[in-house]
């Protein structure tokens, strides 16, 4: 198998052909977005465990998603139900289940490294905080986590970069974990531009959504009119972002 090498570019046409896949079967992928946003409020519910199933989950719901879209190309109704019956019927419950369990372990790994060695600045800036003041000043605390915090950050890419592409390999091309891992660590690394305006495009369109909302708040609209109008547009937001996925993965390793 051979990774592609794209350019910059690409990242864009990404987030293009993403909202391309959404606009063909629009209803279809928003009630798959409302269905994961549903699973996401019931494991903030349990917490501890639940956080940490939903992220042990999240291989099986990046392929279910995947396979959603390729119905969608295929030009094949694409139901809930049945993306959870490709999954139980794929083979791979046992595989992505485990992929999701070292990935949980890969996260938590980076943050005892991230954070350990700065424990003792940081409790020491959290005890010189004066919580019984009119006005406690954090800086001395937000100061001792940076350091920590962009090591995480720097750590957390490079197990993005790993996990990325391995569900789909993992399901559609019979690899196990570690070759999975490396093939898709190997394709972000060769894309790595493509990646960086592809994570900036999202993110102006969330800044976007975000504005529009405080916009409509700043001419006097009432807060709950406009949670109300933000909610759909932040679940098919979340949708054009899901059927993105796809060509990532299309255009790098080809069509399954």
């Amino acid at each position: 198998m051979q990774a592609k090498s794209l350019t910059p570019l690409a990242g864009w046409y990404w987030v293009r052909d993403g909202f391309r896949l959404f606009r063909r079967q629009p209803i279809a992928m928003f009630t798959w977005a409302l269905a994961i946003g549903l699973v996401v409020l019931l494991a903030s519910l349990m917490v501890p465990i639940g956080p940490v199933m939903f992220v042990v989950l999240m291989p099986s719901i990046t392929m279910m998603t995947l396979h959603a879209c390729r119905q969608i190309e295929n030009g094949t109704p694409v139901k809930v139900l049945g993306l959870v019956q490709a999954w139980r019927n794929s083979g791979k419950v046992r595989p992505l289940l485990v992929a999701g369990a070292v990935y949980v372990a890969s996260v938590l790994l980076a943050g005892l490294l991230a954070f350990v060695p700065f424990l003792g600045s940081i409790a020491e800036a959290a005890q010189a905080v004066d919580v019984t003041g009119p006005s406690a000043d954090m800086a001395p605390f937000f100061a001792a986590l940076q350091m920590p915090l962009a090591i995480f950050g720097v750590l957390y890419l490079l197990i993005a970069a790993l996990f990325w592409h391995a569900p789909v390999l993992i399901a559609w091309h019979d690899m196990d974990l570690r070759k999975a891992m490396f093939f898709s660590g190997i394709a972000c690394w060769r894309n790595k531009g493509a990646f960086v305006l592809y994570g900036l495009v999202w993110a102006v369109l969330l800044l976007a959504l975000e504005l529009f909302a405080r916009l409509l708040s700043g001419i006097g609209l009432p807060g709950e009119f406009v949670g109300i109008l933000q909610m759909p547009l932040n679940f098919a937001l979340a949708a054009g972002l899901y059927c993105s996925f796809y060509p990532t993965y299309t255009t790098v390793f080809g069509e399954p």
